[in-house]
């Protein structure tokens, strides 16, 4: 009897809990008829999402993501979701950072001078004192915060409702052009899809830059390849709309715009952080006791 599948074989498991490892790579565990906690698979897709529905004795299943977009559709009535929060805060704030230092001093420039061997020299871009507009206001956009101001940039938050000190997203048309920098970090959801699209991109200021690191339809990316393609706007963007992009999109190849393949959460960070959740929802999954991070509604 296997009440539990674990990711991961080097885990702090509570004595006498029947658990199996399914790295979501091989074949489906014969015992998944027993199964009653899933831990699913970081960073695999589509497969371990397929066994969801094949868990008849399912009652609740960890994701390792923030976003858990993927799995609320698959979820069978009466399961319970936990998400990763946490996991990625520092992962995808660190990678923001890249990507917006990347830009704002223009390395990909500087990398292709060095593999030519040209000593070129200019002036660039600074993020310090640039207007930083911060769209989602969670832990990741709270990380982000952080760092943004250690960097002495000028942060305005922005959330799905107005708070003190935070801005609410109805705002955003007033917000946009005065904006530097905008910085995504959105859930893929019905409010949040096409949020900044042609009307919001044409508020912004010439040569702002679009940094994307939540999820890719949160930005029509149509419109965006417009405004980039005239050299008006640049982009930074660590998530797209479609994935995986497609080798001859447009947006491989338009100066300005730095592309990273959805690795923003995927650190060195990130495993000991998800070992410590994993083993934590265990003992609590074992002695009977409410696990972190529910996610509502699931």
């Amino acid at each position: 009897m296997t009440r539990v599948l674990i990711p991961w074989p080097d885990l702090d498991v509570p004595a006498g809990l029947p658990v199996e490892v399914y790295d979501g790579r091989g074949d489906f565990p014969a015992s998944a008829g027993d199964v009653e906690f899933y831990v699913l698979p970081y960073d695999t897709y589509p497969k371990p999402f397929e066994l969801l529905g094949r868990l008849p004795s399912l009652r609740a299943v960890q994701s390792l993501s923030a976003g858990v977009d993927k799995v609320r559709p698959l979820l069978p009535p009466g399961v319970q979701l936990c998400n990763g929060q946490g996991l990625h805060d520092l992962s995808v704030a660190e990678h923001a950072m890249a990507l917006i230092h990347a830009s704002q001093r223009d390395l990909p420039r500087w990398i292709r001078q060095q593999a030519a061997g040209v000593w070129s020299r200019e002036h660039t871009r600074s993020l310090a004192d640039s207007r930083v507009l911060l769209i989602g206001y969670g832990g990741i956009g709270q990380a982000i915060s952080r760092q943004l101001l250690a960097a002495e940039a000028v942060v305005t938050p922005v959330a799905s409702s107005a708070r003190p000190g935070v801005h609410g997203i109805s705002e955003l048309a007033s917000l946009l052009p005065s904006a530097d920098i905008v910085v995504l970090i959105l859930p893929d959801t019905a409010s949040t899809r096409g949020l900044l699209g042609a009307a919001g991109l044409a508020l912004l200021p010439d040569d702002a830059l679009v940094v994307n690191v939540g999820r890719g339809s949160a930005v029509d990316t149509d419109a965006l390849v417009a405004e980039a393609s005239s050299g008006r706007l640049r982009a930074a963007l660590d998530v797209m709309d479609p994935e995986p992009l497609p080798g001859d999109h447009p947006l491989w190849t338009i100066p300005g715009v730095i592309l990273t393949p959805h690795v923003a959460g995927g650190s060195a960070s990130f495993y000991p952080r998800a070992k410590r959740l994993v083993e934590e929802q265990l003992r609590r999954f074992s002695a009977g006791e409410p696990l972190l991070h529910v996610v509502k509604d699931s």
